[in-house]
């Protein structure tokens, strides 16, 4: 879609002196809502989010990019949303999280590491009557639908 693709542009604009800071997606929803979430590898301030909303909003007014009236979200990705880019599984190693295959399979464990095809994950297992023991398990990139990262409130 064109609008998306020019508010990607502006995003990345406006965060370009910022590398620290990442875009995540961008989504024009049905009810024409214009859903932008941006991260950074230390999280990311309301006040980053509402330069960029200031920036985006305003060159989006000036170009008449959007015909039709319209909400503007800007804002992290919420807890319990996939992840969807390698930057932000290398922000959650050492983070429990779960990870669904396309085959329905569905694990979890601790990310250790991330290559460019796999993502490494400590699982625990148990089998009946013996102690809990925790072990690597590979998992490859291609085989995996989804991926949330499971927050503990211990």
């Amino acid at each position: 879609m064109q609008v998306e693709k020019r508010v990607k542009e502006l995003v990345e604009e406006k965060i370009a002196d910022r590398p620290e800071l990442f875009l995540v997606e961008v989504r024009m929803l049905p009810n024409h809502t214009l859903i932008i979430h941006v991260d950074g590898d230390e999280g990311i301030s309301i006040q980053d989010c509402v330069a960029i909303s200031r920036h985006v909003g305003f060159h989006l007014e000036e170009e008449n990019t959007i015909e039709q009236a319209y909400n503007l979200e800007v804002s992290s990705p919420g807890v319990g949303e996939p992840l969807k880019l390698v930057r932000q599984y290398e922000k959650n190693i050492g983070r429990t999280i779960s990870v669904k295959f396309k085959e329905g399979l569905k694990k979890e464990g601790k990310l250790l590491e991330i290559t460019l095809a796999n993502l490494i994950i400590e699982e625990s297992v148990k089998e009946k009557g013996k102690k809990a023991t925790t072990i690597q398990t590979s998992v490859p990139f291609n085989e995996i639908v989804e991926t949330t990262v499971l927050i503990s409130f211990k």
